[in-house]
């Protein structure tokens, strides 16, 4: 096995994509958590309180869905390359 001793610079398309694509399905996610929150409440009859709660769970759920989007992103597209 080789080792290279090149730096490593940061490929910025890879990291303007990746964060692109985060910001779009970030806002996608988010907005999906609050949406179905209250239509969740709505349907179950929920008072605000629950549906404040219902809101706070389906976000910590979009938050595992972005930081697992963002890991398998920087796999796919590295944000370095050797110079």
């Amino acid at each position: 096995m080789t080792t290279s001793t090149a730096p490593r610079r940061i490929y910025w398309p890879s990291v303007i994509t990746v964060i692109s694509a985060a910001i779009l399905i970030g806002a996608e996610v988010f907005g999906a958590a609050f949406a179905g929150g209250w239509a969740l409440a709505i349907l179950f009859g929920l008072d605000t309180t629950g549906e404040h709660i219902l809101q706070v769970v389906l976000f910590l759920a979009g938050v595992a869905i972005m930081v697992a989007f963002m890991r398998n992103a920087a796999r796919i597209e590295p944000f370095t390359r050797r110079a």
